[in-house]
This record gives C-alpha cells, sequence and structure tokens, in this order.
C-alpha cells in the first residue's frame, strides 16, 4: 500500500464517528417529499389537464423538464434502500416502494444489488452487479476479435449513455438477471414489483388514456435514465482513480479514491439530490442525501483527498473505457493503442 493510502487510512479512521452526527432526520425528509413529490405531480397534472390538448411541443419540454425531479425521487428511493432517509425501517420500505412505481425502478430488488455494489465498490474480483462493466488492459487484451468489438460496442458513447440507460430501464431491471445463493426472496419481490408498476400504469393509462400516457411519461423517463447513468459513470470511471484485487482491497480508499465529488452548481446538486458528493455517500451510506452538503463544509478532510471533476472536466470521463492495472488509472482505446505501437516499435528495435 502506497504512501498516500496510509496517509487516508490514517485520517479516516474515526469516519464512522463522523458519520453518526448525521442520523436520519424524519422532519427533512417529509420537507424532501413535498418539495420533491408536489412539483413533480402538479407538472405531470397540468401537463395532462392543461398543457397536452394545446401544445405538444410545451408538453414534451414540461416532461424534460420533470425529469429532474423524477431524479429527486430516485435519490428518495436510493436512500430508502440504504435505509438513511428515515429513522424507521417500515416507513423507509413505504416510500422506497412509492418512488419505485415513478421511477420504474424496482425498490428492494435493485436497493440489494445497489448495497452489493457500495460493499465491492472498486474490487476488481466484482464487477458484474450494479456497475458498469470495465476490463483491465489485460482481460481486454485475451479478447477475440468479436468480443473486443462487443465490448468497444458496449462502452461507445450511444451505447453506453443513450440506449444502454433505456435498456437499463425498461429491460434490465424488470428481469432477475443476479444468480447469487441467498437472492431468492429478491427476486420474488422483483416479480411483485413489476406487477405493481404495470397495474399502476395500467390505471392511469385507462384514465387519462395510453397514448397521452406514453406521449407524457416516455421523455420523462428517458432524460431521467440518461442523466442518472451518466452521473453514476462519472463517478466511477474518473482519474485518479483506484480499483484493486480483493486480497489488496481497502473500503476506505474505495470510497474515497474509487468514487469521486462531482462540483456541480447548487441547483444541480439540488435537482440530483447531491450525489456528487459520492465520495461521502461510498464512505457512509448511512448519511441522508440531505445531509451531505453539511458534512462535506464541516469536515473539511473529505475535500483533502478526492478526485474533483466540474462539468467540463467530466466530459473526458465518457472517453475512459479501460483500467490500466500498471500505471492504475483509466485509459480510452486511443491510448491502449498508442501504447501497443509504441512497445511494437520498442520490440522491433
Amino acid at each position: 500500500m502506497n504512501s498516500q493510502y496510509l496517509e487516508i487510512k490514517k485520517a479516516f479512521k474515526n469516519w464512522k464517528d463522523i458519520a453518526k452526527l448525521y442520523y436520519p432526520n424524519n422532519w427533512k425528509a417529509f420537507i424532501q417529499i413535498l418539495n420533491t413529490f408536489f412539483p413533480f405531480v402538479f407538472i405531470w397534472i397540468t401537463i395532462v389537464f392543461c398543457i397536452f390538448n394545446y401544445s405538444k411541443y410545451l408538453t414534451v419540454f414540461l416532461s424534460i423538464f420533470n425529469s429532474f425531479f423524477l431524479i429527486r425521487i430516485f435519490i428518495i428511493q436510493h436512500d430508502c434502500g440504504h435505509q438513511s432517509f428515515t429513522s424507521s425501517k417500515k416507513i423507509n420500505n413505504i416510500i422506497g416502494f412509492i418512488c419505485s412505481l415513478f421511477t420504474l425502478i424496482p425498490f428492494k430488488y435493485w436497493a440489494k444489488s445497489h448495497n452489493y455494489h457500495h460493499a465491492h465498490n472498486s474490487q476488481l474480483d466484482f464487477r458484474d452487479i450494479g456497475d458498469i462493466t470495465i476490463l483491465t488492459v489485460r482481460e481486454y487484451q485475451k479478447l477475440n476479435f468479436w468480443k473486443k468489438i462487443k465490448y468497444r460496442m458496449y462502452r461507445s458513447f450511444i451505447v453506453m449513455f443513450f440506449l444502454g440507460p433505456i435498456y437499463y430501464i425498461f429491460i434490465h431491471n424488470r428481469l432477475p438477471l443476479i444468480h447469487i445463493k441467498g437472492w431468492e426472496k429478491a427476486k420474488v419481490n422483483l416479480w411483485i414489483s413489476n406487477f405493481c408498476i404495470l397495474s399502476f400504469y395500467i390505471f392511469i393509462g385507462n384514465f387519462i388514456g395510453f397514448f397521452k400516457l406514453l406521449f407524457i411519461q416516455f421523455p420523462t423517463i428517458v432524460l431521467f435514465s440518461i442523466v442518472a447513468i451518466w452521473v453514476f459513470y462519472v463517478q466511477h470511471q474518473h482519474n485518479p482513480n483506484y480499483k484493486e484485487w480483493k486480497t489488496n482491497w481497502d473500503y476506505c480508499i474505495a470510497a474515497i479514491k474509487g468514487s469521486s465529488f462531482y462540483k456541480l452548481p447548487k441547483i444541480i446538486h439540488w435537482f440530483t439530490g447531491n450525489i456528487g458528493y459520492h465520495h461521502i455517500h461510498h464512505l457512509a451510506p448511512s448519511i441522508p442525501f440531505y445531509y451531505l452538503p453539511d458534512c462535506h463544509s464541516q469536515n473539511p478532510i473529505f475535500d483533502k483527498y478526492v478526485t474533483k471533476m466540474n462539468f467540463s472536466g467530466s466530459l473526458k470521463c465518457a472517453k475512459y473505457k479501460l483500467w490500466d492495472e500498471e500505471n492504475k488509472k483509466m485509459i480510452s482505446f486511443r491510448s491502449y493503442e498508442k501504447r501497443n505501437i509504441n512497445k511494437k516499435i520498442s520490440e522491433h528495435k
């Protein structure tokens, strides 16, 4: 373990004591529900009864705008999955289930996979549950031609940030694709969730019309999924970064160096439920999203070691495709190919 990692472990040895200062506040949680669900439902009802027949263009615009409130609904669901939104497990489960009807993301099944991701964040042994697939340079080199093409397609911009999010929402989250012992109950919950979501939208469709429902809801869901995937992507696919095999992996370092601090304007932090403070969230998922800015500002240690990015800086993350174990960093396909060319030239000499 290098000197910086040892310094981080020492600096964060009391992180659990810090986390205890930011336990769930039921009143604050109630305020988040009001300032999130009320505008979402208000805009949605306004579109249905006032805007839809007046202007289809304005309908699409407001539906897209409403996707940002849907992101907040998802963050509430996300915190309920961590049992950190309120102090009551029962209330968290009820709120999380209600949120899932809007986000289309199954509450308990997704929460279980997401908590799995938290427990194995930045572990190279576990990259297939609750995470974006990434190969090491060595693994990519061993692939045959067609598997390399397949991986390149998966990591392409259009698949990763447009087709992928749509697939993730409408197909991936409908199927019990995780086959691990102990997930039997979660799979049952997934089918129950699918039934409830389908019934919810059949009921609404019968009331307002299925064409109107699709025209209004589809743009909202699509943009929500794209933004959600993008934010998640840049917070684990950045440089400097940390990824290790299980034998050398450390939870604290994985949280601080394997997750980023996405520095965004305050209004964007608000709409994205402060998920930009991702390093704090990964270190202490028990801290509700409404306390993450306070935790960051009141504890300067959280700003010292983390990789910080603004929006323009985060755009370069889209080019990162492989994990270079030798140099401990994310690299692009172009960098990989350039390195191979230089290696061949060197060998030839």
